[in-house]
């Protein structure tokens, strides 16, 4: 079968754990999508935070490095404990609208992101008082550019209300291969459908498919020797949907290189 071709280089795996945080910004009229690929209204509330250095789209807890390079732009979120689920929800994409703000709300707007970074807690304050992002709390860190579009900035630690939805994604899954010697790391992001991945699979021309391991966030890895094989892939999403993508990198693919792989329908 045919394999695609490098898309870039190195992917850093000592990636910074900032505030920031998939796709193009969007807003929209209240036209939900249909009930299959939609969960109910839950509430939570959400911050903003502005972009004044290009570094800051650089990061993350994810693991996906320069957003704008991955194909998330500035439609992201950082998530609290109690939603980014120790990296599970990596990828998810949620649709946000304002509530309970006459004032400062913008009416019939919602709009969509994904789940990039995370919100630490500050245990040093309550979770109803300046520990916005402590356990049971549900709370968005959102790019000013994002929370703009569905409340004015001086709405601040606004409430909201979020729902899960299906990724719509441009391209296939991207498989940014990294590691030395038999240490294998690979970063799965691009990811439509759930978004989030739960399983891994490699296979190399000589082997059997081997479970990877998450490391953190959506970096997944493996102790293996597969050099000098075309590597084929297995993703799962928390839908349970599976995709398996044949020899996605090529005989000769070296530490890394990224890969496109095909993406879940």
């Amino acid at each position: 079968m045919p394999h695609s071709t490098p898309l870039h280089s190195h992917t850093n795996l000592l990636l910074t754990l900032s505030l920031l945080t998939t796709l193009t910004l969007s807003t929209s009229h209240y036209n939900p999508p249909p009930s299959t690929t939609a969960t109910t209204w839950d509430t939570a509330r959400a911050t903003y935070y502005a972009t004044i250095d290009p570094r800051d789209t650089v990061g993350g807890a994810c693991g996906y490095g320069d957003l704008d390079r991955a194909g998330y732009g500035k439609a992201t979120a950082g998530l609290s404990p109690t939603l980014f689920e120790k990296g599970q929800a990596c990828g998810a994409c949620f649709e946000i609208r304002c509530v309970d703000d006459l004032r400062n709300c913008i009416p019939g707007t919602t709009m969509i992101v994904a789940a990039t970074n995370y919100c630490a807690p500050n245990f040093g304050f309550g979770a109803d008082e300046g520990g916005k992002c402590n356990p049971p709390n549900k709370h968005f860190v959102l790019p000013i550019q994002a929370f703009e579009k569905i409340a004015l900035w001086k709405a601040s630690n606004m409430a909201v209300q979020f729902r899960r939805i299906k990724c719509r994604k441009e391209g296939g899954i991207r498989f940014a291969i990294d590691g030395s010697g038999v240490f294998m790391s690979v970063l799965i992001s691009n990811v439509a459908g759930a978004g989030d991945v739960v399983g891994v699979k490699i296979k190399g021309s000589l082997t059997g498919w081997l479970p990877m391991s998450r490391s953190w966030g959506q970096n997944w890895i493996l102790n293996a020797d597969l050099k000098k094989q075309p590597l084929s892939f297995e993703v799962t999403t928390s839908d349970g949907a599976t995709v398996m993508s044949y020899n996605v990198a090529p005989k000769n693919w070296v530490f890394g290189q990224t890969f496109e792989g095909k993406q879940i329908e």
